[in-house]
């Protein structure tokens, strides 16, 4: 590694200002860093002398989305070995069938279920990870930016979030339009105002509706509809209870239902927030003011008796592991760029997310998920929230000096 590392410095000398590739530094610039970590340290006072970094910082959120990238796998694999199962075929059609003839569809095996779900997920992965470096690259070597390690943390909850027979080319519209109009033309990494992953998703489904809704898109085989347990609560009769909407509470917290890649498993959003929290990488108010603000939500209006769905009448704790809830309490609305920065501020952010989420979720009865819209509302108010409290500190001391 030394010698590599060597060779690179001396390599980066014909990509200094005024040197022959010197427009292409942003490019040389990221291998070097994805391979030694980066060089560029604080040289006035005063610093913090701190070991962290952005490249430790995104490291760390990919870590703690491992369990989740782990049941993405396991769970579109198992969820379509056990349509096809259940049809009595021995492969699905096309490219995937072929490979999977060889392994076998068997919804017992785990092996199984990991390679399936892999054959869907990684294609989503390649194009998101190739478009997104494309479109950031592109800025990066206009502006003369650095790229930032920010992107393969997008790019994976971008996937995360997706259901897994979504158009290919979709991914790619949707990666560019969140890329573009929520980071890049507000200046790049650390200027977007909203989480750049839910702005792509929120694109696909008000653009693309029919690839990313309805209860076809979940299941991995064509023609097996399934529908998710927001989607099953939504439709069934008013005043039914949990145990008759065919959903299951223990199902949910594990995972194993149909829904978005990486979404369904309230078990493995808890390691990620661990790891997210232990090394505080994440706020610890902002994660327990949503998940105060959506209990609050959900009791209030479990008393409201109304004819509209049964979502209502719903316990509290169905709705924390319902749907997106989990995941984006996590590794959504904690994101650091767009979350509220300052304590207070965090506390009322979080508690907005979480009462907005269940509020959504329950009343739109065209839309039973609120998570995504929850969050980007969410990022929206964060700047006035973070305002308001630094405008109140000031008057405040103002008031107590004079």
């Amino acid at each position: 590694m030394n010698k590599l590392s060597k060779k690179m410095e001396e390599l980066g000398q014909h990509f200094e200002p005024g040197a022959r590739f010197a427009r292409w530094y942003p490019l040389y610039e990221a291998f070097d860093s994805f391979l030694f970590g980066s060089n560029t340290t604080t040289r006035n006072a005063p610093h913090v002398r701190d070991g962290i970094d952005l490249k430790r910082i995104m490291t760390t959120v990919l870590i703690a989305l491992f369990p989740c990238v782990i049941m993405a796998l396991w769970n579109t694999g198992y969820q379509a070995n056990q349509a096809i199962a259940s049809l009595g075929l021995a492969a699905p059609e096309g490219w995937r069938g072929a490979i999977m003839a060889g392994i076998g569809c068997d919804p017992a095996s785990t092996f199984s279920n990991l390679a399936h779900g892999a054959l869907y997920f990684l294609p989503i992965y390649v194009v998101t990870m190739v478009v997104g470096s494309i479109v950031e690259g592109i800025f990066n070597i206009i502006r003369g930016h650095e790229f930032s390690e920010a992107f393969l943390v997008t790019g994976l909850l971008y996937t995360l979030i997706l259901p897994p027979t979504i158009p290919l080319w979709q991914v790619a519209t949707g990666i560019t339009f969140g890329l573009v109009f929520a980071k890049e033309v507000f200046g790049g990494v650390g200027r977007n105002f909203m989480n750049p992953a839910l702005a792509s998703r929120a694109f696909i489904y008000f653009a693309y509706p029919a690839q990313i809704s309805g209860d076809a898109v979940w299941t991995a085989v064509d023609g097996v509809t399934g529908a998710t347990p927001l989607g099953a609560a939504a439709a069934a009769a008013p005043g039914t209870p949990a145990s008759a909407m065919g959903i299951d509470w223990l199902q949910m917290f594990i995972g194993n239902i149909p829904g978005s890649m990486g979404e369904t498993s309230a078990i493995a959003c808890l390691f990620g927030a661990v790891i997210l929290l232990v090394t505080r990488v994440a706020s610890w108010r902002i994660i327990v003011s949503m998940l105060i603000g959506g209990i609050i939500a959900s009791v209030l209006l479990s008393f409201h008796n109304s004819p509209a769905n049964a979502l209502y009448s719903l316990p509290p704790y169905y709705h924390l592991v319902m749907g997106s809830f989990a995941f984006g309490m996590v590794f959504m609305a904690t994101d650091p760029v767009s979350a509220a920065h300052t304590n207070t501020g965090q506390w009322l952010y979080g508690g907005l997310v979480g009462i907005l989420c269940i509020l959504i979720r329950v009343a739109n009865p065209a839309y039973p998920e609120g998570t995504m819209l929850a969050i980007i509302l969410g990022n929206v108010f964060a700047p006035l929230f973070d305002y308001f409290v630094l405008q109140a500190n000031i008057k405040r001391r103002r008031l107590r000096h004079g």
